[in-house]
């Protein structure tokens, strides 16, 4: 595709198919650009209203990755035509309701019939073109901080096996239902340049897709990573989804481990998340003033790295 709309031939497409970022970005004028992402996915919980609420967030998120406000979204759904229509009705409603806490309405949507249920949002906001956030925006001496914990994927996965806690299961999902509203308006308050969100590819992939666009290497402190319901434990019983594995083999060579690791404890660096957090890069001078407001916020913060001159990752 990118052969058949060259940048050169878009000058208002700030952001489009040559980048690694989260949300396209096209210009209106000096002061404000459209972000425009699209994403949905199977069932990861049980409860289909939290599924809504969650695939909901997830769709969101990449707008809040770029600095962005959304403010306009169309549903995306792909149910079965035997799914009972109060099943339908809380998916809907769980997206429908988390929109609304975002400040977002939604105007619309598609339907198609599948076997398995599928839902999302595409989702329209505005951002400032001299305040997005990118993945390209690393600076050496940054500190990388995370606004989520990490082992969404293995809790899920364990729920699908009929292994999880439902005490886990509970706080994963009120960890993916959580939108990165907050965390983003905080970057841009405290003027960052760079940020991204972690999802399907995991910390280490989305950690590697900052890292090479920036042109840095990035130092993480296993020690210092949050994780969520238990995740080791569901990680040392072998429960992983398949796409742990996958990111693995594709972002492991990208990555240099200098702390001795368990196939578990590595796996969960691959470990692909739904709705997680933001990974932000942080000027060290700027730091203690974002840890004070994200405390004024109730906004969970985690200093996981460091970043500094040179190509790959190093796990400490």
């Amino acid at each position: 595709m990118q052969a058949l709309f060259r940048p050169a031939d878009f000058p208002d497409l700030l952001i489009g198919l040559e980048s690694p970022d989260d949300a396209a970005v096209w210009r209106l004028d000096e002061a404000r650009a459209l972000v425009v992402t699209t994403d949905f996915f199977t069932p990861v919980v049980d409860d289909p209203y939290d599924y809504g609420a969650i695939a909901a967030a997830n769709s969101l998120s990449d707008v809040y990755a770029m600095g962005g406000r959304p403010f306009l979204a169309l549903n995306v759904a792909a149910l079965p035509d035997h799914l009972p229509p109060e099943i339908t009705s809380d998916i809907l409603r769980g997206g429908a309701e988390k929109a609304r806490e975002a400040g977002v309405v939604i105007a619309g949507g598609h339907t198609v019939k599948d076997k398995e249920p599928k839902y999302g949002l595409v989702v329209v906001g505005f951002v400032d073109p001299q305040r997005i956030l990118s993945k390209s925006g690393l600076q050496p001496d940054n500190r990388l901080v995370l606004t989520k914990p990490l082992g969404f994927g293995v809790v899920t996965t364990a729920l699908k096996r009929g292994q999880a806690d439902p005490n886990d299961v509970a706080e994963v999902t009120a960890w993916m239902i959580r939108l990165n509203k907050t965390a983003s308006e905080l970057a841009v308050e405290m003027g960052l340049r760079a940020a991204t969100d972690i999802t399907g590819y995991g910390l280490i992939g989305h950690a590697w897709e900052m890292a090479d666009a920036s042109r840095v290497s990035l130092h993480i402190e296993y020690d210092r990573l949050p994780f969520a319901g238990q995740a080791h434990r569901y990680a040392e019983m072998g429960i992983f989804p398949g796409g742990a594995f996958d990111n693995q083999a594709y972002y492991r060579p990208f990555v240099t481990i200098r702390r001795p690791l368990n196939e578990a404890e590595e796996l969960l660096l691959f470990d692909p998340q739904t709705s997680g957090g933001l990974l932000l890069g942080v000027p060290p001078e700027r730091l203690p003033a974002l840890q004070e407001r994200a405390q004024q916020c109730g906004q969970p913060l985690w200093v996981i790295g460091t970043v500094s001159e040179g190509r790959g990752i190093k796990i400490l």
